[in-house]
């Protein structure tokens, strides 16, 4: 489409299922690009299949963008190429890597990527050294001097990896989005990493003193309640009902042994609703909204899953939730009582999603196949379950007896 870029215009212009161009009639070879995703960028052509992105609209000025197009088409009369592009030279107002990130991917990252809160914390507090600096000028060698401060404070090459990955999707966004030409980690190797190394999960005593920490947490609880109801009572103040003849004092103990029978994620637990616990069929549904990988899996409630669940429900059916906040709402955090239940165990080095890891080695030390695990645990990639290969009972031994 060709007419005269107006502000108005510009405000007007909307994503359609394939990008599209506004050429100017006012300044020749300036066009508007608008993609799908809603990014809009200036850009200058002066021959066929010769183009140039000057900036994003909204960071470069409708005037600014006419002043620039008009030297690269006389760069192109003057010398048959710009000056900008025969010397490697960038659009000014290219942005910093911090108004990139506000202005154009985290928009684009929100609508595209769960967990985007996560995200833009590890680039707001890992990148402070080149957030100033613009999205040309940023090197491989100014990133790997950032990943190799990284490493001598103790990182993990893993931790490393993920940080660097963060960032790194950022520049494969900026590439296809042509603010820069290259991708500055083209040559950035990740640091190695054993995919196969040590999977934690309890052994048979631990199980042992988590769950009687469980019980001797809910006594405990339900001790205090009693003498609180009795000292009310001598005061002649309204009681608190007893949690004497409840299966539950509160949420930790039947979130703890649905994690250890399911091996759901913690934040799939945070958004379950009894909407997707079917007692009927006996499974629960990890909806494709909630879960990592974006796909839907229903997993099977065993005998301890189900007695739990019909207990909870009978007892803390009141929210939509299956674990609600005490608010009735979606909880987001059980770190305080796990880390007080860890303590009354005295169990060390295990993290909550350590019980999704625990779900899957005891499946796979009972015989379970690989790829039945793979399911239950609703990886991707049967690479991600193949560290639980090596606890299936002997098939290593099995085979090595073949020769």
């Amino acid at each position: 489409m060709k007419t005269k870029i107006t502000q108005k215009l510009i405000n007007g212009l909307h994503s359609e299922p394939k990008a599209y161009r506004v050429h100017d009639t006012v300044q020749p070879g300036l066009f508007i690009r608008v993609l799908p995703s809603g990014h809009k960028s200036y850009m200058v052509t002066w021959g066929r299949n010769k183009n140039a992105t000057l900036g994003r609209v909204g960071v470069v000025t409708l005037d600014q963008a006419r002043t620039e197009a008009a030297q690269y088409l006389a760069d192109a009369h003057a010398h048959g190429e710009p000056l900008a592009v025969a010397q490697g030279r960038k659009g000014a107002a290219l942005p910093s890597l911090r108004q990139f990130i506000d202005d154009t991917y985290m928009p684009w990252f929100k609508t595209h990527h769960k967990g985007h809160e996560k995200t833009l914390h590890t680039l707001d507090n890992n990148f402070e050294a080149i957030m100033s600096q613009r999205l040309d000028a940023i090197t491989g060698r100014d990133l790997d001097q950032i990943r190799t401060g990284w490493m001598q404070s103790g990182n993990k090459p893993s931790t490393v990896n993920r940080k660097m990955g963060s960032i790194s999707g950022l520049f494969s966004r900026a590439v296809e989005w042509e603010y820069i030409s290259a991708h500055p980690m083209n040559k950035l190797k990740a640091l190695k990493v054993d995919s196969m190394g040590l999977v934690r999960y309890l052994d048979a005593d631990e199980t042992k003193r988590l769950r009687e920490a469980l019980d001797a947490r809910q006594d405990e609880a339900r001790a205090e309640r009693e003498n609180a109801n009795k000292w009310r009572a001598d005061r002649g103040k309204e009681q608190m009902q007893s949690l004497l003849q409840l299966p539950f004092t509160d949420h930790l103990k039947p979130m703890v042994l649905v994690s250890l029978n399911t091996g759901m994620r913690r934040g799939e637990l945070f958004d379950l609703k009894w909407s997707a616990v079917n007692f009927h069929t006996k499974t629960i549904t990890a909806n494709g909204a909630t879960t990592k990988t974006s796909d839907t899996r229903h997993i099977p409630m065993n005998k301890e899953t189900f007695g739990v669940l019909e207990d909870w429900k009978k007892q803390a059916a009141k929210s939509r939730y299956v674990f609600p906040s005490q608010a009735g709402g979606r909880l987001e955090d059980v770190k305080s009582a796990w880390l007080n239940l860890l303590e009354r165990a005295k169990i060390e080095g295990f993290r909550w999603h350590d019980m999704r890891h625990d779900f899957a080695t005891r499946l796979v030390m009972a015989g379970v196949p690989l790829n039945t695990v793979r399911d239950l645990l609703g990886h991707a990639d049967i690479k991600m379950t193949l560290r639980y290969a090596h606890l299936a009972p002997g098939t290593k031994a099995a085979a090595v007896e073949l020769i």
